[in-house]
């Protein structure tokens, strides 16, 4: 049957106006008075109600993927438009239009772009890092294997150590009885905890680098902390392998699907090209020529351009130089980096008026939340930043919630690696640490789940895995409390 094609774009600009002359009439019952400075937004004058959209998106990105899966994978980014119009909209109807385009495009050019060009880049090149091969699945083998993967995660990032390193354990151990806990172990280490030491491990820490942290501060200052949680969970990981190793003695054991060959590194170009990312990252710190083009109103430095560039060569080179079988193999496709990439985009919209917001400090909305994190003689406490971030960082994205805590504490750099340096380890240290606590905390822990139980690995559920996380990580990260972030 033939349809009126002439109308049905009618109709479907109709609907767009009708969604845009609602949203604009609801800013304006919302948002009466124009909230807004020359120079950008000011908080103080906001409502709370601009932090809204900013909650909803991360809910859904919390709730999505578990709840109501098949709905989520085809229409994320229908739920991310939604909520991002309800910021853009409302901005657009309450501001001028040069304030709201020069505060979207500063978001845009130093913040987004930046941040997803290199988990582009780190992604694709880890995508063609490939470990072939399989080992016994004795109680050393893992623990090197989850030892392993812990410190390469600060230099391949955690998604690209879970990716590279989560096939092989799995291999080694498909002829167990009992081997969820391997995988939940490296959950906790390779996907977590392990990329606490540079930029390159998690996003959080590459955002504070784009904030202006030193690419080397963390890995001075919290080489401690990641120590001893690291080694707790590796220890009590240990004994728990140990004892399953020993239990399944009783049973009759399986034939070996993958029976054991050496391991053999396939794709190794991709680690001269990880080297190349670092580089760019640090001449990006260290070079200042003092040269900027401006796109509206925002400037952009040549080092910073020059940056980025080079994440797009990599990208373009380790796809040209790494062999398709060995992407194959991987199982590396397109749609995480598609889905972060789009999902990202509407977190940044929707987190520019809370981030005004929270710039207020006392005299903007969030003045209670402040309280809570900081003591009676107005110094900040490491101990409530420390919880506070990690406990969201366990249920929404861990790299929005380091960015809404890292302005709470000032937002000064220079004063955070300073005088602030335990307030800026203790909110660093929550978001990626307690990143592990749920399947949703960071990216690579769904996919890992993913990838686990389409092995056959019989992996807990969701409150399951958070059974794990409450016996093993809650008490390591209170002892981590009153050994670095005691109030």
């Amino acid at each position: 049957m033939l349809t009126d094609c002439s109308t049905r774009p009618q109709r479907a600009f109709t609907r767009r106006a009708r969604f845009g002359l609602a949203a604009a009439i609801l800013a304006l019952l919302l948002f009466p008075a124009p909230a807004f400075a020359a120079e950008g937004l000011d908080g103080a004058k906001l409502s709370i109600l601009w932090a809204l959209p900013f909650v909803g998106i991360l809910l859904c990105i919390a709730t999505g993927p578990v709840f109501y899966p098949h709905v989520w994978e085809h229409h994320y980014g229908k739920f991310t438009a939604f909520w991002a119009a309800l910021i853009v909209i409302p901005l657009f109807a309450t501001a001028d239009v040069s304030t709201v385009t020069t505060t979207l495009a500063h978001t845009a050019f130093l913040e987004y772009m930046p941040f997803i060009l290199l988990l582009l880049a780190l992604f694709v090149t880890a995508g063609g890092i490939y470990l072939e091969g399989n080992l016994p699945g004795s109680v050393l083998t893992n623990t090197g294997l989850l030892a392993a993967g812990s410190v390469i995660a600060s230099i391949v990032g955690t998604t690209g150590a879970a990716m590279i390193l989560i096939r092989p354990l799995i291999r080694a151990n498909d002829d167990r009885k009992y081997n969820a806990h391997v995988v939940v172990f490296f959950i906790f280490l390779v996907a977590n905890i392990g990329g606490a030491l540079s930029p390159l491990g998690d996003p959080p820490l590459f955002i504070g680098f784009l904030k202006g942290v030193d690419f080397f501060w963390t890995t001075k200052h919290l080489w401690q902390e990641t120590l001893f949680v690291g080694g707790v969970v590796l220890a009590v990981f240990m004994a728990i392998d140990l004892y399953m190793h020993h239990r399944e003695g009783r049973f009759s054991q399986k034939k070996d699907p993958t029976p054991d060959s050496p391991l053999r590194l396939h794709g190794k170009i991709n680690l001269v090209l990880i080297a190349v990312i670092i580089a760019a990252i640090l001449m990006s710190a260290q070079w200042k020529p003092g040269v900027s083009l401006f796109v509206a109103g925002v400037e952009l430095r040549i080092q910073d351009l020059l940056r980025d560039v080079i994440f797009i060569m990599v990208t373009i080179w380790s796809l040209a130089l790494t062999r398709k079988s060995d992407r194959a193999a991987n199982g590396f496709s397109w749609g995480p980096i598609q889905e972060v990439a789009i999902l990202f985009a509407g977190i940044f919209i929707c987190i520019v008026p809370v981030m005004a917001m929270l710039q207020a400090g006392p005299q903007g909305p969030f003045a209670a939340l402040l309280g809570l994190v900081t003591n009676a003689d107005g110094s900040n406490n490491a101990a409530a930043f420390f919880w506070l971030t990690g406990i969201l960082s366990s249920f929404l994205d861990n790299a929005p919630t380091y960015l809404v805590f890292f302005q709470l504490a000032g937002g000064d750099p220079q004063v955070l690696m300073g005088a602030k340096a335990a307030t800026l380890a203790a909110i660093s240290s929550g978001a990626v640490f307690m990143g592990a606590n749920t399947y949703i905390g960071n990216a690579p822990n769904f996919m890992v789940y993913a990838i686990a139980r389409q092995a056959g690995v019989r992996m807990p559920s969701f409150f399951g895995f958070m059974v794990w996380s409450m016996l093993v990580l809650l008490p390591t990260f209170v002892l981590a409390t009153f050994l670095f972030f005691r109030p």
